[in-house]
């Protein structure tokens, strides 16, 4: 059972949840491996704009290139032709300590199944990825809060392995919550999950977007996931083919 969060929010409208200002873009993005005949187009021509404050899922069976999508957004992979956009700048155009600014300290990641680090602690797993948002003094206080955030105060100290994977995933949560994200990506975060946790976990996705005011994109096949956002921007084999506002 996961705990209820410690402020119960309301749910925003579409109509006011996100402004014109973009926060990321992709513009004629296209993705490539391999070469010649052993190329494969991971991403087509890609023309997409993210919104402050706004939820988005990225929908598509396994393949249709949304994991792919959802790096490119954060900055973990180049694509072959076109730009990405942070703010309105070509991350290309940042030198490398700006771009892995960006990407440590304005964009967090929650993994399918948690990707913790398993010889951590939940809160050492926490307060290794404060320390790029809070200064020194400050990481074990930003650590504990977020995990109470996420209702786990009391797992401070048990490693992954002695999680449920609800937890693992809160845990997920609390973590790049940490760094104080602009943009929080999830890619299938509740893939691993049962129905009703998986829920829960959504609801509290949902929540401290509500309260954080971060931009949110969920990379899903799940339809019901999907409908729960915003918007949901759909691909077919590297390409959007259909995009569809809430």
């Amino acid at each position: 059972m996961i705990e209820p969060m410690q402020t119960s929010l309301p749910r925003t409208s579409s109509a006011s949840a996100h402004s014109d200002v973009a926060l990321a873009a992709c513009r004629g993005v296209s993705v490539r491996y391999g070469q010649a005949e052993a190329e494969v187009a991971a991403l087509t021509d890609i023309n997409f704009t993210l919104g402050q404050n706004e939820r988005v899922a990225l929908w598509g069976r396994s393949g249709s290139g949304k994991t792919t999508l959802l790096h490119v957004l954060g900055g973990l992979v180049t694509p072959s032709t076109g730009v990405v956009e942070w703010k309105g700048e070509p991350l290309a155009s940042l030198d490398a300590a700006a771009r892995k600014g960006v990407r440590s300290s304005r964009i967090a990641y929650v993994f399918q199944g948690s990707n913790l680090l398993p010889t951590f602690t939940a809160f050492e797993n926490v307060a290794f990825a404060a320390r790029s948002a809070v200064a020194a003094e400050d990481v074990a206080d930003r650590a504990e809060e977020m995990l109470a955030l996420v209702g786990l105060s009391a797992k401070l100290d048990a490693l992954p392995a002695e999680l449920s994977g609800g937890e693992g995933q809160r845990v997920a949560i609390a973590r790049a919550l940490a760094q104080n994200p602009e943009l929080l990506l999830c890619d299938e975060p509740t893939g691993h999950l049962d129905s009703d946790t998986a829920g829960r976990v959504l609801d509290l996705i949902e929540q401290t977007q509500e309260r954080h005011h971060f931009t949110l994109v969920i990379a899903t096949h799940d339809a019901d996931v999907a409908a729960r956002l915003h918007r949901r921007v759909e691909l077919l084999d590297g390409r959007i083919v259909a995009q569809e506002q809430a």
